[in-house]
């Protein structure tokens, strides 16, 4: 159901072209919400997201052009809404103080979602280089709290894309169909989530009084499995069985070191994940 505009918060996506935020992106403009994307003009000019960003429009999102590292940027766009949702990368997450500076300064904002999107890092266990991300993100959860702005911070764990596009098999793009490299011993259980689905929840949660100062945690009982169970399921889907390497969590540890990025951070969250 879409919400009256006159009563509808308007909603700011930093980071809207990436991996997560374009689902949120569009799952606020289905809402009815007044939807704004901040965008770089290099990637307004990037031909590989001319299709994406042309949705956007389609679906009604104002364009903003702006950059986390142009402050004048970011006041002048977060001054035009109610809530600012951040969905950066990896490598941006501590830029994300400059959103904070920001968000005082216009003095506007009802809500903040920091980019989180993962584990709860206030209470998970992490090895490096993903342990050194989380550290950061603790910082900024810490900073956003001293700084008294009214927060939502969404946990979501696994994206289905991300995990179940090729079980985690690193250097394939599909789900296996001779043999799966499973880490640990495989029976400790994760939780894995679409995409759109966790978009929707965001964004009722970021107008919802409910979420307000509060951790959402995107977590259904039907979408816990443990690695084993999940190529249980694959083997019945494809009717056959397939072979099965375990791979224990300190040789995992040994290859962390030695891989380069990004496999080294896949190894990485597949310890903090299941091992």
């Amino acid at each position: 159901m879409h919400i009256h505009s006159k009563m509808a918060e308007k909603i700011l996506i930093i980071g809207g072209t990436g991996y997560i935020g374009k689902f949120i992106v569009e799952a606020s403009a289905k809402s009815g919400h007044p939807t704004f994307a901040l965008l770089r003009d290099a990637t307004l000019s990037d031909p590989a997201k001319a299709h994406l960003i042309d949705s956007f429009k389609n679906s009604g999102v104002t364009i903003l052009i702006g950059d986390l590292n142009n402050y004048e940027s970011l006041v002048k766009a977060i001054k035009q809404v109610d809530v600012v949702i951040s969905t950066v990368g990896f490598m941006q997450i501590a830029d994300q103080y400059n959103i904070i500076s920001a968000i005082k300064e216009a003095g506007n904002v009802k809500r903040f979602l920091p980019s989180e999107f993962g584990s709860d890092i206030d209470r998970c266990r992490a090895v490096d280089p993903i342990n050194q991300n989380y550290q950061l993100r603790v910082k900024l959860r810490r900073e956003i709290e001293a700084s008294a702005i009214p927060y939502t911070y969404v946990v979501c764990n696994l994206f289905d894309g991300f995990a179940l596009s090729n079980f985690l098999q690193l250097g394939t793009t599909a789900p296996p169909r001779e043999k799966v490299i499973i880490p640990g011993d495989g029976n400790v259980k994760a939780v894995f989530n679409e995409e759109g689905e966790i978009a929707t929840y965001t964004i009722k949660a970021a107008v919802d009084p409910r979420a307000l100062n509060k951790i959402l945690y995107i977590r259904s009982p039907q979408n816990i499995y443990s690695f084993n169970e999940l190529v249980a399921c694959w083997e019945k889907k494809i009717g056959k069985t397939l072979d099965k390497i375990y791979q224990p969590g300190d040789q995992i540890l040994k290859m962390i070191p030695e891989s380069p990025v990004p496999v080294n951070l896949l190894l990485a969250i597949d310890h903090s994940v299941f091992i």
